[in-house]
């Protein structure tokens, strides 16, 4: 397949500004006004449109919101059209979504805005059955549906639906636990509208073989063990691949974010585990929680402890797949 590169500027710039918090601008030459070299890393993905399209090359981001953005630049598209990304498939995979971190060999597939839909629900019941998850840049989706559940019952909402609107009230821009809320504290036989935006359907002519145009790869993509990991500053470093220790707390504290909560979010895991890995009780813990962004998540007693079980669980090697 064609390869392409996004348009550069006559001053050899991508025309993407950077509003984080970087030691310096770049300038065209490759370092910062200051003469010190640019931080940025110097990586380079492939990626696709989930619904098909020619293969792009994509470099020069730190975070979520500027890979959407170098994306929608390779394709000439809006970035706020951009509803999520999946790693190595361009299935609706929920397995697959990217996240804070990107393997050095994986293979973007970008999904973009489908069908808007309108949905009558009434809640039947205390809990939807929703998990929900938000890509990074200000869109939270359906993550997974539960069995027998009020949603499961109505057969037009789906895994991969954007949750744009609530009886009229633009969620775009809310983090997906802010969303689980929402909808958490809507009163029991109350009927609301949901607004919901599905990811775009590949029809069949736009389905083909997406294979790996890195001939150097024998192993195919998303086969390597390093990755570019997203930093809350605005960085983003390459990591060895995490140890089984670090994917089973992860894991288990994700189940319990899904349970007590709602939502799903690999990322957030992560950092809880890493939060707590160096404490030595529960006081230390939600301290060091409170301490934190993760303090506006506001996570009660009983949840802090049922996460520093799951930390102590995994120190002692008592988690296991």
């Amino acid at each position: 397949m064609p390869l392409f590169k996004p348009k550069k500027r006559e001053d050899g710039s991508n025309g993407v500004e950077d509003h984080h918090h970087h030691p310096a601008k770049s300038s065209t030459n490759g370092h910062s006004e200051h003469g010190a070299p640019v931080t940025r890393p110097k990586l380079v993905f492939h990626c696709q449109q989930a619904h098909g399209s020619p293969t792009g090359i994509i470099s020069g981001f730190t975070n979520v919101k500027e890979l959407y953005q170098k994306i929608a630049e390779c394709y000439d598209i809006p970035s706020e059209d951009i509803l999520f990304c999946t790693l190595n498939t361009h299935k609706v995979d929920m397995t697959k979504l990217l996240g804070g971190q990107i393997g050095l060999d994986d293979f973007i597939f970008a999904h973009r805005k489908g069908r808007p839909k309108e949905v009558e629900i009434t809640k039947t019941e205390d809990a939807l059955g929703l998990t929900i998850t938000d890509n990074g840049a200000g869109y939270a989706f359906i993550k997974r549906i539960k069995e027998g559940s009020v949603i499961d019952r109505i057969q037009h909402i789906e895994v991969g639906d954007h949750i744009e609107k609530i009886d009229g009230r633009s969620l775009v821009g809310q983090r997906h636990y802010e969303v689980a809320r929402m909808l958490k504290d809507i009163p029991r036989g109350t009927t609301f509208i949901m607004r919901l935006v599905e990811p775009l359907k590949a029809g069949f002519a736009n389905i083909g073989p997406r294979s790996d145009p890195r001939s150097g790869n024998k192993k195919g993509y998303g086969s390597g063990k390093q990755t570019l990991r997203f930093k809350a500053n605005g960085q983003a470093e390459v990591e060895d691949a995490p140890d089984d220790l670090s994917t089973y707390a992860t894991d288990k504290i994700n189940s319990l974010l899904e349970n007590f909560m709602g939502i799903n979010d690999n990322d957030l895991a992560a950092q809880i585990w890493e939060l707590g890995q160096q404490k030595q009780n529960t006081m230390e813990f939600a301290e060091a929680v409170d301490d934190s962004d993760l303090e506006a998540f506001g996570f009660t007693d009983d949840f802090i402890f049922e996460l520093w079980g799951a930390i102590t669980d995994a120190k002692a090697g008592r988690l296991k797949k």
